[in-house]
């Protein structure tokens, strides 16, 4: 029997986990981390594995993970952030001289961070830098040969020694190069800018063996990176879509609440179990089992209710438990309730949307115009499926708004067609595609999971619906009407 809890601060991180799960005490995500099958793929020993996914889907704490795993096993590990390459000197007057200066610079940077590691700095790191290209920037060569040196002349940390002879048996080390899109503003020039590295990490694989890229893109970047640029097919075959389905969003939620509480759990075990099974086995100590609203959702699951508003990503979860448990902390409430989530579901949908506004602004300069005036009219209001469109209907509500509007995307003059515009919304999540079953059940998929239906947007069947995290904020003169009329998503 779990003790009444207090909702303090501590507790609700301890219980959720931080909503940027990179920024966690690494002890405590190792032993919460959920590893799908995405990350078996991202840390196999390839030469490159492109990670690419939304925001707040979990491709940082993938990578730290990753880490933190690979050094525990005495693996040579170099993290990469945009600071660590930003006086990096990238000729401009071709695409082949930046590549070439891609991998140059690069190579330098990540030959300095291996020495850092086992403590070569200052006038040492200068001096060691110095030869580097006699290596002709053979990474792995000129790594081992310093290794070997060190080991004889004990010019090292000697906490280090066990990597420096791992690295000297398997001649590998893994790079991880995360937010390369900080500060990405989807013009043609950040296109090129990244669709170079790219190249120069596929050069470096090719001629230094041993040398094990992992590197992240946002989903919308990979997208204009891939859709812009021809060279950039031969990495397509190295990409790993970051993505979850709402049941393992879900066994990670219960995860994160019994290792808080001190229990062990069988994770193979929690994927197999039902989502209501689940529910009810874990979930009465935190919050009430059943949604006491109205409409649709009287009486609901709670679990059900939370699957249905967030976006396939742990962090919606995360951000909307912990809203709900500062309201209850402030009724000093043990346990998590209906008035609870009620309170908060607004401000949840203004941070979702104004979470994807700053995502995708730089795509699209207007897309908070677009998004906006999405909410239904009056007499789509009238209706029982307000958000809901057949193909033809959502292209004719985006003609409409278009009237008004001059839309275009930042890496083109012309303006966006209907048909664009609605490919953009199902790619940032704005949109899911919606298809109910002969039973009542309604089933909502991703731009991750079936991409091909917005390729020349035929929907196979499908519907579109605006996504329902963002209902509270397109429609907060009438939220009961949210109740009344929106369905719950089925269980996984």
């Amino acid at each position: 029997m779990t003790a009444k809890l207090e909702f303090t601060e501590s507790t609700i991180q301890g219980l959720f986990g931080h909503e940027a799960a990179e920024d966690e005490d690494p002890g405590r995500l190792k032993e919460y981390y959920f590893k799908g099958t995405s990350y078996e793929q991202v840390t196999a020993d390839q030469g490159i594995r492109i990670l690419v996914g939304h925001k707040g889907i979990g491709k940082s704490a993938l990578f730290k993970m990753a880490i933190t795993e690979g050094e525990d096993q005495k693996n040579l590990c170099i993290l990469i952030q945009p600071n660590d390459i930003a006086d990096l000197t990238i000729e401009q007057k071709d695409f082949l001289s930046r590549v070439r200066s891609w991998t140059h610079g690069l190579s330098k940077v990540i030959v300095q961070k291996a020495l850092n590691f086992i403590g070569i700095r200052g006038k040492s790191l200068k001096e060691a830098m110095a030869g580097f290209e006699d290596y002709s920037f053979k990474i792995v060569d000129f790594i081992s040969d310093y290794f070997k040196d060190a080991i004889n002349s004990k010019n090292y940390d000697a906490s280090k020694r066990d990597f420096i002879e791992r690295f000297l048996e398997t001649g590998k080390i893994s790079i991880y190069i995360d937010d390369l899109d900080r500060g990405w503003q989807g013009k043609r020039e950040d296109i090129t800018q990244i669709s170079s590295l790219l190249n120069s990490v596929r050069d470096i694989s090719r001629d230094s063996r041993g040398v094990i890229f992992k590197v992240s893109l946002r989903a919308d970047v990979y997208y204009l990176v891939r859709t812009s640029d021809e060279s950039t097919d031969k990495i397509e075959g190295s990409v790993i879509w970051q993505s979850w389905t709402n049941h393992e969003i879900f066994v990670v939620l219960i995860k994160r609440m019994e290792t808080y509480f001190g229990r062990t759990v069988n994770e193979s075990q929690l994927l197999k179990t039902s989502q209501i099974e689940l529910a009810s086995r874990y979930l009465s100590g935190v919050m009430e089992p059943r949604f006491t609203g109205v409409g649709k959702w009287e009486n609901a699951p709670i679990h059900r209710v939370l699957m249905s508003l967030i976006r396939k990503r742990p962090r919606d979860l995360v951000k909307l438990c912990t809203l709900a448990a500062r309201k209850s902390y402030e009724r000093r409430s043990p346990l998590i309730q209906t008035t609870d989530f009620q309170a908060v579901f607004e401000e949840y949908s203004q941070g979702r949307i104004q979470d994807t506004i700053n995502e995708y602004r730089s795509e699209l300069p207007e897309i908070d115009k677009l998004l906006m005036n999405m909410r239904p009219t009056q007499k789509e209001r009238t209706t029982q499926q307000s958000y809901v469109y057949k193909t033809d209907a959502l292209l004719q509500k985006i003609q409409n708004i278009s009237q008004n509007h001059d839309f275009r995307f930042a890496n083109s003059k012309s303006t966006v067609k209907p048909k664009d515009l609605a490919a953009f919304l199902y790619k940032i999540n704005f949109l899911t595609a919606r298809r109910e079953t002969n039973d009542g059940q309604i089933t909502r998929r991703y731009f991750e999971e079936n991409r091909y239906l917005s390729s020349t947007f035929v929907d196979f069947g499908f519907d579109w619906e605006v996504h329902p995290a963002y209902r509270w904020v397109l429609q907060p003169s009438d939220l009961n009407s949210i109740f009344r009329l929106l369905d719950l998503s089925s269980d996984e």
